[in-house]
């Protein structure tokens, strides 16, 4: 049980580890090279950028469990045509989120509670990102789709490559060319266009089943992908309404500083973020092929190990960030305020994710065995009910300490509420 552990977590976490490494160098680049006003303008589009990636998750997901039941039953014309569709429809939705992320990012910049100081950084960062949302949702889809076809190798290129040329296009356009946030939007951009035209070659050479072709869109389909995959589109966003809470209370009782200070902290949480959410997505096959074998010893198992490693990643990360946090954030910044105020933040702020591994397990394992109202319902309490009622609560009484334990008061509520549910509706 232990090797079948391994043949499917790593693959997952080292996945999210690389792509969350990247986004790490990105964010020293724009602190060194913009300024710490750049770093908390990227972290006020964090929120709308996670939007994104939930959006193509929520389709890669629940296209993706369409397609391989398809796959499996034999119908593969039924499967390649439903492929087609999820395509068709994600271009057109990306085309109409970038439109409207170009047109009004002024007052989407607003909305997500830009000040004055903050607000010209935040809304060129917007535009010249979200004029590349067609490469960034198709790209996060089409890696998953030739995963499940039988291509991971290629799927993993693809996203290691993309982050690369970002990471390089980052020095260049930021310290040769200097073109100052603009550049690292439109570096990070050209990174998704690579990693399309990588994944493409799947296509191209015919690997696989999936191809390209002209389909029908059918509302019956677009409501059962949406449906199939909402947990992990609610999964995704729980961390951007998170983001976005903690941004309005900073907003509200610090200056550009402190949103500096947060913009370096969530590029720092990413990558426990990531591990997390990999640990989780990589387990839930494990999950789903137990629980309908009934093999419930083996799925207990799995959830046991899958919440002790959780707990292992999450004190070896909390170690790092303890006795190496002054040095790691030094690479952001130099700003001796910034540098003492994020170490405080980060240290406090890492807290949270001991119950947040736990609450996201859970939810992913409640999704893998076909039960995602479950999952859906600890999302909910998560993002939707407790966080701003800890958000508003902890920054009156605490001011900035408070709000960077206010994840680890939600995460501990909702954990609190869902099992005492549980136990009822086991009762």
């Amino acid at each position: 049980m232990f090797r079948e552990f391994i043949h499917y977590a790593i693959p997952s976490v080292f996945a999210m580890f690389i792509s969350s490494l990247y986004v790490i160098v990105d964010g020293i680049f724009v602190g060194r090279g913009v300024g710490s006003l750049a770093l908390g303008a990227v972290n006020l589009v964090v929120p709308l950028s996670i939007f994104f990636f939930g959006i193509a998750s929520m389709f890669a997901v629940g296209g993706g469990a369409l397609i391989s039941d398809s796959f499996g039953k034999g119908k593969i014309e039924k499967g390649i045509n439903l492929f087609r569709e999820i395509l068709i429809f994600l271009f057109i939705l990306s085309f109409l989120l970038s439109g409207i992320c170009v047109i009004f990012s002024n007052k989407i910049v607003l909305f997500l509670g830009a000040n004055e100081k903050i607000f010209n950084e935040a809304n060129t960062y917007l535009k010249y990102y979200a004029m590349f949302c067609i490469p960034n949702i198709i790209g996060i889809s089409l890696s998953s789709f030739i995963r499940n076809d039988g291509n991971p190798n290629l799927a993993m290129i693809g996203t290691v490559s993309g982050a690369i040329l970002n990471v390089i296009l980052d020095y260049v356009f930021i310290f040769i060319f200097k073109w100052g946030i603009k550049g690292a939007a439109i570096a990070t951009g050209l990174g998704q266009i690579c990693t399309v035209v990588i994944i493409l070659l799947h296509f191209i050479l015919k690997k696989g089943y999936l191809s390209f072709g002209r389909s029908k869109l059918h509302k019956e389909n677009i409501s059962s992908f949406i449906k199939l995959g909402f947990p992990s589109f609610f999964t995704e966003i729980t961390f951007s309404i998170i983001v976005f809470c903690m941004n309005l209370a900073i907003l509200k009782i610090g200056n550009e500083n402190e949103m500096a200070s947060f913009g370096i902290i969530n590029y720092l949480t990413t990558i426990i973020y990531m591990l997390l959410l990999g640990l989780s997505f990589g387990i839930q096959p494990l999950f789903s092929f137990n629980y309908s074998a009934k093999k419930f010893e083996k799925v207990i198992y799995f959830y046991k190990f899958t919440i002790i490693s959780s707990f292992a990643i999450n004190i070896f990360y909390f170690c790092i960030s303890y006795f190496y946090g002054y040095e790691i954030i030094d690479l952001f910044t130099h700003n001796k305020f910034i540098l003492h105020e994020t170490y405080i933040g980060l240290c406090l702020f890492n807290i949270s994710f001991f119950i947040t591994g736990i609450n996201i397990i859970q939810s992913g394992y409640y999704q893998a065995i076909n039960l995602p109202k479950n999952s859906n319902i600890i999302c909910f309490l998560r993002s939707i009910i407790f966080l701003p009622i800890s958000v508003y609560i902890a920054s009156y009484y605490f001011g900035l300490k408070g709000i960077w334990l206010s994840p680890f008061f939600s995460e501990i509520f909702s954990f609190i509420t869902w099992n005492f549910f549980l136990k009822k509706i086991k009762k």
